[in-house]
């Protein structure tokens, strides 16, 4: 394309001969501030239509980031389910490692296991339901059996209170793995 230089004049009213008489035009006459009432109409008309597009605007924009908001949320909701999900996974292997122990106390591989799984537990934050000498509470265990409280015991524990564990319970943050399979005192 071809660029073409255009050259503008300016004119102003002292460019008029002095001999010419301005033009009259009827609303030269009157003040600059004062409307017809088909401007008045024209202008409200234009206020309106400009206060309704503002109202859309807003309301795209809040729904723009309550999206936002909520992806965000989904994205941290399903990467906690995910790794609830694993976290189950590493139960069964837990309780292996709390029988052999059982089993064989004093064997060196075995706690040096059981410390690995607990460490790395923590690290993730799986943390064990502490269950014996503890009330019953059904968010956090599922009482297996109910019998008499011991004896001996010294002093007699109170109804529901958990006098054995049989299989330990795990919490995620503070959301529920499993609950700890326990024997209550009547």
């Amino acid at each position: 394309m071809d660029e073409k230089d255009v050259k503008i004049d300016t004119v102003s009213v002292s460019d008029t001969d002095k001999n010419e008489t301005p033009v009259s035009n009827d609303n030269a006459d009157k003040d600059n501030t004062t409307q017809t009432p088909e401007t008045e109409s024209e202008t409200e008309k234009l206020n309106a239509q400009i206060a309704e597009l503002t109202d859309k605007f807003l309301r795209l924009a809040a729904e723009l980031e309550n999206t936002r908001r909520r992806a965000a949320l989904d994205i941290e909701s399903s990467a906690r389910n995910r790794a609830m999900s694993v976290a189950k996974k590493f139960l069964p292997v837990m309780d292996a490692i709390e029988a052999a122990q059982k089993h064989s106390p004093n064997d060196d591989g075995i706690k040096s296991m059981a410390m690995a799984m607990n460490d790395a537990f923590t690290q993730v934050g799986i943390t064990k339901i502490e269950s014996i000498g503890q009330i019953m509470n059904p968010k956090f265990h599922n009482a297996i059996q109910v019998t008499d409280a011991p004896a001996d015991a010294n002093p007699k524990p109170a109804p529901n209170t958990i006098i054995d564990e049989l299989q330990p319970g795990y919490m995620f943050g503070d959301t529920v793995l499993r609950t700890a399979m326990v024997v209550v005192c009547k």
